[in-house]
């Protein structure tokens, strides 16, 4: 079985160094410095490189350089995206490493509806939408859906078929069951942990697995793909592979796992972000 490696190839996105548990990155024109725990060997530039940051989040804040923006807009295949700096997170509303699986949405033809759990500020969303399909996008955090929303008002789609809802994702699935809807592409990014609106406990070890099979009943005779992200550091693509080959089981159709990655510039180091596992009819 083949694991298969994909990078980002997005232009407004740079990883210009990595190394003793930091990254150095460019989103846009901004350099930043996050923490970054996959990143065990040394960094290929001299401290001086790195001191060029325009923000630095050392685990408990950020601190940040006269001329450093507070939000900004990127560019995505005609969408625009808000990058933005907050007080409780290291992120700053975009995992870049995901833009091979919006690539491969954006160039999927967009026919039937999507449905997107944790869909987290809405990249993704954004990305099917402009593709052409009907999508929902599902997220417990009310800030990341505000968020979500903005990016929707930057990119021009108010009148787009995307609907954005403030809900659990277990919750939100099993209601839609009862309603009879049925989806054509669904997208899963999970948390290791987390709660829902009303204090919902989530643990991705304990409840990832009844949610693909709740998944695979929401998918219609029609469905053409099936994505899983996980970022979770105790797991590997061949759990992956297990769950969704478990879950999907009868419906045939391809499976494949890997890894999404950054790649260094200037360097050989493929810095490991996250796992995917993508099921298509």
């Amino acid at each position: 079985m083949l694991i298969e490696v994909l990078c980002s190839e997005w232009d407004q996105y740079e990883l210009v160094d990595c190394g003793d548990r930091r990254k150095l990155e460019r989103f846009g024109e901004v350099l930043v410095v996050r923490g970054e725990p996959r990143a065990w060997w040394r960094p290929r530039l001299p401290e001086s490189a790195w001191n060029r940051a325009q923000a630095v989040h050392d685990e408990r804040a950020w601190t940040f350089a006269p001329d450093c923006p507070r939000e900004w807009t990127l560019e995505l295949d005609g969408l625009r995206l808000l990058a933005r700096f907050t007080e409780t997170s290291k992120h700053i509303g975009v995992f870049p490493e995901q833009w091979p699986h919006w690539r491969a949405i954006l160039e999927s033809g967009g026919k039937g509806r999507l449905l997107n759990l944790f869909g987290y500020t809405g990249a993704a969303s954004m990305v099917a939408a402009k593709a052409g399909f009907e999508v929902t996008h599902v997220d417990a955090s009310k800030p990341a859906l505000t968020w979500a929303r903005r990016n929707q008002e930057l990119s021009g789609l108010q009148d787009a078929p995307l609907r954005l809802i403030l809900d659990d994702a277990g919750k939100f699935v099993a209601r839609e069951l009862r309603r009879g809807k049925r989806y054509e592409a669904i997208l899963l990014d999970p948390p290791a942990f987390g709660r829902g609106p009303k204090k919902e406990l989530w643990k991705v070890e304990r409840q990832v697995s009844e949610l693909l099979a709740q998944c695979r009943e929401l998918l219609s005779e029609q469905a053409r793909f099936l994505i899983l992200t996980m970022y979770n550091t105790d797991a590997s693509a061949l759990m992956l592979r297990n769950l969704l080959s478990d879950a999907l089981e009868g419906l045939g159709g391809t499976l494949d796992v890997g890894e999404l990655a950054l790649r260094q510039t200037g360097s050989d180091k493929i810095l490991p972000r996250s796992l995917w596992g993508r099921w298509t009819a």
